[in-house]
């Protein structure tokens, strides 16, 4: 995950489908991973 930006679409490697951020979130780290993107975990903006 990288420390210094956000991932809007994430290509599934499995099955290929694009993910997007669910309504609300900055990013697909947000939207699916365990826990929120570093941005977001610093206390900045996301993006």
């Amino acid at each position: 995950m990288p420390t210094d930006a956000c991932q809007f679409f994430y290509e599934c490697r499995g099955c290929g489908e694009l993910l997007r951020p669910l309504t609300g979130d900055c990013c697909v780290y947000c939207s699916y991973g365990d826990v929120k993107c570093p941005p977001i975990q610093e206390g900045n903006g996301c993006c």
